[in-house]
């Protein structure tokens, strides 16, 4: 208890310190009266009874001290006085202030809004899911390394005969036009098991979710949930939506639920407008019913692993299934397996992509933030050289070393914790920019790459200003306090030893700002590099002269025999208007976000490894597609509007496919199987690219879309004139065969083909703002220092002068150093760029790691800006009089 009271007392003391001095003061002043008016009643005058009232008290000062130091924490103490006092400093000097608070304010913000984009997107990505770290990514797998989808009867086996895991989720991103009344939009939704929102955690905030039955069944149940952005934008909130009904991919659905706002789905890049069951995957997906089809591979989806079980043992597990089913359903699932994923690698959204642009964007914000720590301790030790009288005096007066150094960390960790507020901020005001720098919108569908501030990224955040304080603060603190003090009284406070010591120190900080700001600017000459030749290769196919659009027939209710008429007339109207060269059907447009079909294959005299399953990936095209994408053929001839479902069933093959299965021979008239069908090769094609510029080659065959035809096909139009022209005249031919359908804003495939380069353009753009940020904070440095040496050069340069150098001279001398200085500073910088740059190889595209324009062009710009700062204090130094010089 006496120390409970103790502690509390001292507690208190903090607060009412000035309450407690004054008692103190009044207390002792009573104590020196008695003793006077007694020295006055022995006889003493009235002064001498005053100094011997005095002496006999002891030092009043020292006591008071001593009495303190019981009332009141003297760390705590000391530390409050040390804020005070460095508030104080930072008031006195604004420019100082001002100009370190930006430089750390930039470095933590950085780092912070890197962080929130981190947990945002890779790490955390659901908002309201909760154990998101037992959750893993599942995805198929063939043999040969390839990824798959899974099917559902697959799923089924896996969740029943697991035991490592609590549940399997499905989420298979989908799109429908949503109506309602006169209104229609585009919509992105997702197909989702029934216990989705159970497994997650996730409760609506009106109605339910799915019920059980609700996952089975052949569009049985036509129940949605609707995201709390739908209920708002398109519903105005009305609170009696449960019930109520909307009409998608014309069917009419029951709304059931309405999401909690945060929730926007589990698929990163997209917020989702909706959510269906299974048991209505063939109300949206054009290619038939897949529940009870185990050859049928079209699940993404996700599972979460039981406390306490690794990736590791899940994914064993999971194996051992997969093996099984393999020996259970040989012609299926021969060369199929299963693999999982962290949230950060999921192979299906746009986290796979985009987690190496985060990691590097991480790596390349801790450097600026090294860079804006280096410039803050040149900026201290700059101060320091003003405030030397001061720390003289200090130590004079009997403060310690120790004292001092607190002083000063003290004043540095003030600098950071205003900077911390300011960077998280910054960091707050960026969580979205991402969204900023992808491709403009489609309609109906929003984009979401949203930044995650929670605790964890403001402690982490906290915990590297805390670091970077001790780097930054620390050093400086150390120098300034190296004060030879009988040196210094002699010279009136005048000198300060170590100060090449400290001169060396401020070199070394400017060749960390000057190393790290040339690897990244040679990385962003890298990705700048890579992403022009993106940009310049050809996918193997045109794209400036080829437009785009859709009419959604398959949300309009369109059965097969009448979409094929209406698809038809279509393409001959098309094909009439002025100004279209070619025109042309596909299930799936290049680069877009839908991938082609894949199905096992059997080729006709081809004999299979034991373990190989053949696989390709397929395309549904009509005839003149190849003429309108400008594809050539090598061999054989194009399709032609009597390859239908009357003729044999043919085939085009690409090049990788005939050289894989027919080397060194002829592949035209040999034949291939898909799905039970004979097909007989008649053309083959040159390789082009189908999702992105960065895939390998590998097989792939056309197939006539009249005899494998789908109630949705896109359609692509080879024309010279706008995309508006084509959009208006494409409405008026749509409108005179159905006045109920409008075709889609029509769109140049160019646009594309662009927006799937948006990881290496990203890269290239965060690189290159954060390399620019650090070259003028190295800028920066590298002016404080050659200031600082030309300010303490002043006699010499006066005494060179006075002996007959002229400005030139003085001015090439000075620039000459900051350049040496420089030099050396890229010297390591193409050291550790050599190594770091190998890191970015699978951004890069067709541009090699230790490209020389790349390191040749950040050479010239650092050069050039070093130039730029170094002239500045040169100029300076050449017209110092050396007259006032030498008298200094």
């Amino acid at each position: 208890m006496p120390r409970l009271r103790a502690w509390f007392s001292r507690l208190l003391g903090l607060f009412q310190k000035d309450k407690r001095d004054a008692e103190m003061s009044e207390e002792m002043q009573s104590h020196v009266d008695l003793l006077i008016e007694r020295n006055i009643a022995a006889g003493m005058l009235p002064h001498e009874a005053r100094n011997a009232a005095l002496r006999q008290f002891g030092g009043v000062e020292q006591t008071k001290e001593i009495a303190r130091e019981q009332r009141v924490w003297r760390w705590a103490d000391e530390f409050v006085q040390d804020i005070r006092y460095g508030a104080r400093m930072l008031r006195r000097t604004p420019g100082f202030s001002i100009l370190a608070i930006l430089c750390l304010t930039l470095g933590i913000g950085t780092n912070a809004a890197a962080l929130s984009w981190i947990e945002g997107i890779l790490i955390r990505p659901y908002p309201l899911v909760a154990h998101q770290d037992r959750m893993v990514a599942l995805t198929g797998t063939i043999r040969a390394g390839e990824r798959s989808g899974l099917s559902y009867p697959d799923l089924l086996d896996f969740e029943k005969n697991s035991t490592l895991f609590e549940s399997f989720i499905v989420d298979k991103i989908t799109g429908t036009t949503l109506s309602a009344g006169d209104r229609a939009e585009r919509s992105v939704g997702g197909i989702v098991s029934a216990n989705y929102f159970d497994a997650l955690g996730v409760r609506p905030i009106l109605g339910r979710g799915f019920r059980p039955e609700e996952g089975t069944g052949r569009n049985a149940h036509p129940v949605t949930v609707i995201s709390y952005m739908t209920w708002k934008n398109r519903y105005k909130g009305d609170p009696d939506i449960i019930g109520k009904t909307q009409y998608m991919n014309g069917v009419q659905h029951t709304i059931i639920g309405v999401a909690p706002e945060q929730f926007h789905g589990t698929f990163i890049g997209y917020s989702f407008n909706f959510w269906v069951p299974t048991a209505m995957q063939e109300t949206f997906d054009n290619t038939g019913y897949k529940l009870e089809d185990r050859g049928a591979r079209w699940i993404e989806g996700y599972a979460f692993l039981k406390p306490g079980v690794t990736r590791q043992q899940g994914q064993a597990e999971l194996s051992a299934i997969a093996k099984r089913l393999e020996n259970d359903f040989p012609e299926i699932d021969r060369g199929h397996g299963i693999e999982i994923f962290p949230l950060w690698k999921t192979p299906f959204n746009a986290a796979g992509g985009i987690s190496t642009t985060l990691g590097i964007t991480a790596a390349v914000v801790f450097f600026v933030l090294l860079i804006a720590c280096a410039n803050v301790s040149n900026l201290l030790l700059a101060r320091s050289l003003l405030r030397r009288h001061e720390m003289t005096m200090r130590l004079a007066l009997g403060a310690g070393r120790r004292r001092l150094i607190k002083q000063l960390f003290t004043e540095g960790l003030l600098l950071s914790l205003i900077a911390a507020l300011g960077g998280i901020a910054v960091a707050y005001w960026s969580r979205n920019a991402l969204v900023l720098a992808f491709p403009t919108s489609l309609p109906g569908i929003t984009i979401d790459y949203p930044g995650q501030l929670d605790w964890r990224v403001l402690l982490l955040s906290v915990a590297i200003c805390v670091g970077s304080t001790m780097l930054f603060a620390l050093m400086p603190a150390i120098q300034s306090s190296h004060v030879d003090l009988s040196g210094a009284l002699k010279s009136e406070g005048g000198g300060v030893v170590g100060g090449s010591g400290r001169s060396r120190l401020r070199s070394a900080l400017v060749l960390v700002q000057v190393s790290l700001s040339f690897v990244l600017l040679a990385g962003t000459g890298l990705l700048l590099q890579s992403l022009q030749q993106m940009q310049n290769a050809s996918p193997g196919f045109s794209t400036n002269n080829v437009i785009m659009s859709v009419v959604d027939l398959f949300s309009a209710g369109y059965k097969l025999d009448r979409a094929k008429i209406f698809h038809t007339q279509l393409l001959d109207r098309v094909r009439a208007l002025p100004g279209v060269e070619s025109a042309a059907l596909t299930r799936v447009t290049p680069f877009s976000y839908n991938p082609p079909s894949s199905a096992p294959i059997e080729i006709d005299g081809y004999q299979p490894a034991p373990d190989e399953q053949p696989n390709a990936d397929y395309l549904q095209v009509s005839e003149d597609y190849f003429s309108t994408l400008g594809i050539p053929l090598v061999a054989g001839r194009e399709f032609t509007r009597t390859d239908d479902e009357n003729s044999p069933r043919v085939a085009i093959i690409n090049e990788t496919m005939a050289g894989k299965y027919w080397p060194g021979k002829d592949p035209i008239g040999q034949r291939l199987k898909v799905k039970d069908n004979w097909m007989q090769i008649v053309g083959v094609a040159k390789n082009v690219k189908i999702e992105t510029k960065l895939e390998p080659p590998r097989s792939f065959f056309y197939v006539p879309v009249r005899q494998n035809f789908f109630v949705g096909n896109a359609l692509l139009i080879r024309t010279r004139e706008t995309p508006g022209a084509i959009t208006n005249a494409l409405a008026r031919e749509v409108h005179a065969l159905d006045p109920t359908l409008a075709p889609y804003a029509a769109d140049r495939l160019q646009e594309q083909v662009d927006g799937r380069g948006y990881t290496q353009r990203l890269a290239a753009t965060l690189l290159a703002i954060f390399g620019g940020m650090a070259l003028f904070l190295a800028a920066i440095g590298l002016y404080g220092v050659m200031s600082y040496s030309v300010s303490q050069s002043t006699r010499e340069l006066g005494l060179r002068m006075a002996l007959g150098a002229g400005a030139g001279d003085v001015l090439r001398l000075v620039i000459s150093r900051g350049l040496r200085l420089t030099i050396a500073g890229i010297i390591i910088g193409v050291t550790a760029a050599l190594l770091l740059t190998r890191l970015m190889g699978n951004l890069l595209y067709k541009v090699s790691p230790r490209d020389p324009i790349a390191f040749g062009s950040a050479l010239v710009i650092l050069i050039a800006v070093a130039l730029i700062a170094c002239f500045l204090p040169a100029r300076r130094a050449s017209r110092v009089d050396p007259v006032r010089a030498l008298r200094i």
